[in-house]
């Protein structure tokens, strides 16, 4: 098993990443905390970091700025745009629309302090923009120079095929975790492509019905329940890049420590098989 990943052939990652989304942004006590985290995962060897325009509309990417700004030669900072704010009464909504994207693109530029999002993920697809205005956009910045490499979230097999005869994808990131396997084929389509494959809610609360496998396995490793979690994510797929997410520092580096976990041939077999027991 790798420990790294070129996204898009040309970035390269550890494949264990941050997701920066549980981290508060308010003025006080808690902001500096996080951004005590988010320095610490660089510090811990982390080299990708997700955030999104949606996360606090702009603050995570500000506070992450604050926090590592001059970022690491080696650290790449994953953006996602595509979500407009709420106008109460009103809820947020998807949008898609050109002048949107580009906009909240532009938006992520200035937040982040740089002069290109290495990788730019459209965070839900809208319905009511026909896809190749979305991502002719994206690559219209990409010709630009505002944008590196093209991703997708939350998308089926046939988005993504639908996707790639627009634009070259360089990543996906949809929800999936060792009991949570909806997007298994997508998953398998990403594997075979050479796609980035970002899991999104990577550790979920273990479920009574399969706690005593996962706790025995957990104790066989010496590890946490969440740290065998992470270590079938990155045992799964050589193009699995997990993003788990926290705002306390002991969290962090436990799930950091997963990367070094090894599953053997039973362990792997025993946690594969709890998705259909």
């Amino acid at each position: 098993m790798t420990s790294t990943f070129r996204i898009g052939g040309e970035i390269g990652v550890g494949r264990l990443g941050f997701g920066a989304m549980q981290l508060p942004t308010r003025p006080g006590d808690a902001r500096d905390a996080s951004i005590a985290v988010a320095r610490r995962a660089v510090e811990l060897g982390v080299t990708l970091i997700d955030t999104a325009h949606m996360y606090g509309w702009g603050a995570n990417e500000e506070l992450l700025a604050e926090a590592l700004y001059p970022y690491p030669d080696d650290l790449l900072i994953a953006t996602k745009v595509g979500v407009a704010p709420p106008v109460p009464p009103n809820e947020a909504t998807l949008n898609g629309r050109p002048e949107f994207l580009r906009d909240q693109v532009e938006q992520g530029l200035r937040r982040l302090r740089v002069e290109r999002l290495d990788l730019l993920q459209l965070h839900r697809i809208d319905p009511e923009t026909p896809l190749a205005d979305q991502l002719g956009t994206l690559r219209d910045l990409q010709d630009e120079g505002k944008i590196g490499h093209i991703g997708l979230s939350e998308v089926t097999v046939a988005e993504l095929e639908q996707a790639r005869r627009i634009v070259d994808i360089a990543s996906v990131q949809n929800r999936y975790n060792m009991l949570d396997r909806e997007h298994e084929a997508v998953l398998d389509a990403c594997t075979a492509a050479g796609i980035a494959f970002l899991p999104w809610r990577p550790v979920l609360p273990v479920a009574s019905a399969t706690a005593k496998e996962i706790a025995a396995v957990a104790a066989e490793l010496n590890a946490t329940e969440a740290q065998v979690g992470l270590a079938w994510l990155l045992d799964r797929s050589p193009v699995m890049l997990p993003i788990p997410g926290t705002s306390t520092l002991a969290h962090l580096e436990e799930n950091v420590a997963a990367a070094d976990l090894h599953l053997t041939e039973d362990q792997r077999t025993r946690l594969t098989d709890l998705a259909t027991t």
